[in-house]
């Protein structure tokens, strides 16, 4: 949660440069990797059918050397050279289909295999078969057996001896089987996932090492303002890269300008104070006062007290202020130890070690100072403090086993001027300096009856 203008806006993880970077990084990754892998592998498959049927091609025309017509017959050798024609179902088939018209006016043609190798036998007769045109090739798929083959075929035409016009039209098919064609695209294709999965695991690895080398001054830069906000340190003392150095030199800039103004706020606030009182006490110091005047001017007093403690407050820029509570606990319990020795009041203290006040050590002294006082004037015998920080609060308890505080007193202890019947001294400006002074920290008071001790409990959140 963040707070703008008073009302809280909700953060999403996006909202993280860190993870902005490495999704980024992530997608752009697992996009890039598989299209570079689909594209290789087409190319690839389309490369070993390039030369597949660079090597159809040149069976056709080892085929057609050995082809002879004489008087419309076909004449072929009983072997061929290449020896997969030769050895039956090879994986390698070459065929000789004559094509004819079915009627003279007709366009269909009929095809008849008027030879095969003998590596074809065995098999059945495709129901159809390419016929390009005379003197092209065609490089397709055809189907035998329920098998997928490749096919490359050729049409030529043999003239006819003693006649320019008559002419004998082949096509020579070469079918050859897709296993080897299969098991290369295969044996590449899980070669170059497995790399590529690889160099993806690497990659991941590198650009998150990467990133966090990166944002390192940025991991530096966060630690240091959670320093400066939780008061372990004053300034911006690490060196930066250009693009935050610039930054860091403005923020200490600012803060020393923020605490020079505070610090000479106040002074002058309390040299103002001290000018106010020295003139108040020589009034009050004055014989023949009616009780009415001394009254009036006692009260008048403890308006400017009161009101200087508001205007002194570090609240409005405590965020970069920071005091553990235990520092300040400590002092006022060996202090209040020492005041409240007959009767004895035990103060006991149940305080988080880490439990950190966001706020000016001297507006935590007054909060916890005139509660635990005003709890040892109502104790018995007795006065429990708990501070604890969880969840984002930090939580302080007082708690005496005095006569406790009604609910119609609960609701006045905190007016200028008035005080519980239990508080045997004091005008209760006190308390309403304590509710202001939590008010100007968007703090939360509330007062009750301790389970623990029987008492009054004050109880006080602050977010941190």
């Amino acid at each position: 949660m963040n707070e703008q203008g008073g009302k809280p806006v909700k953060l999403s993880v996006l909202n993280s440069l860190k993870v902005r970077l490495i999704a980024s990084a992530l997608l752009l990754i697992l996009v890039l990797m598989p299209l570079i892998g689909f594209t290789l592998n087409d190319a690839f498959k389309l490369q070993i059918k390039s030369a597949l049927k660079n090597e159809l091609s040149a069976y056709v025309y080892s085929v057609l050397a050995s082809t002879e017509v004489d008087n419309n017959r076909l004449l072929m050798p009983e072997k061929l050279l290449e020896n997969q024609f030769n050895v039956i179902q090879s994986g390698l088939y070459a065929l000789i289909s004559i094509t004819s018209k079915l009627l003279p006016q007709s366009k269909q043609r009929a095809s008849t295999i008027a030879w095969h190798s003998d590596s074809f036998l065995g098999l059945p007769v495709p129901a159809e078969l390419p016929h390009p045109a005379t003197g092209k090739s065609e490089f397709s798929e055809v189907v035998l057996a329920g098998q997928a083959y490749f096919i490359y075929s050729l049409s030529v035409s043999f003239a006819q001896p003693g006649s320019a016009d008559k002419q004998f039209p082949i096509t020579i098919h070469i079918v050859k089987d897709q296993a080897d064609f299969q098991q290369q695209a295969e044996q590449f294709s899980r070669q170059l996932w497995n790399w590529l999965l690889i160099l993806m695991v690497l990659l991941v690895i590198v650009q998150s090492v990467w990133l966090l080398w990166t944002l390192k001054p940025l991991a530096k830069f966060t630690r240091e303002l959670s320093d400066i906000e939780h008061g372990r340190a004053k300034q911006l003392a690490e060196i930066y890269p250009a693009e935050l150095q610039a930054v860091a030199r403005q923020l200490n800039t600012l803060l020393n300008t923020e605490q020079s103004q505070r610090k000479r706020y106040r002074n002058a606030l309390a040299d103002l104070a001290h000018s106010l009182k020295t003139p108040l006490a020589v009034i009050l110091s004055q014989e023949g006062l009616s009780r009415a005047v001394s009254d009036q001017v006692s009260i008048i007093n403890n308006i400017i007290g009161h009101q200087l403690k508001r205007a002194q407050t570090a609240a409005g820029s405590s965020w970069y202020l920071g005091v553990k509570v235990t520092s300040v606990s400590e002092k006022l319990v060996r202090s209040l130890t020492k005041i409240y020795r007959e009767p004895q009041i035990s103060i006991e203290q149940n305080v988080d070690p880490q439990a950190v006040f966001k706020g000016d050590e001297a507006d935590l002294t007054e909060i916890l100072g005139n509660v635990l006082d005003n709890a040892c004037k109502a104790a018995k015998s007795q006065v429990l403090l708990t501070v604890s920080a969880a969840e984002d609060y930090l939580v302080l308890m007082v708690e005496d086993d005095g006569k406790g505080i009604n609910a119609q007193q609960r609701a006045q202890i905190f007016e200028r001027g008035i005080r519980a019947d239990s508080y045997r001294q004091g005008y209760g400006i006190g308390l309403a300096i304590v509710a202001d002074l939590v008010a100007s920290y968007n703090g939360q008071l509330s007062v009750s009856q301790s389970k623990k001790l029987g008492g009054a409990e004050f109880k006080f959140s602050f977010k941190l």
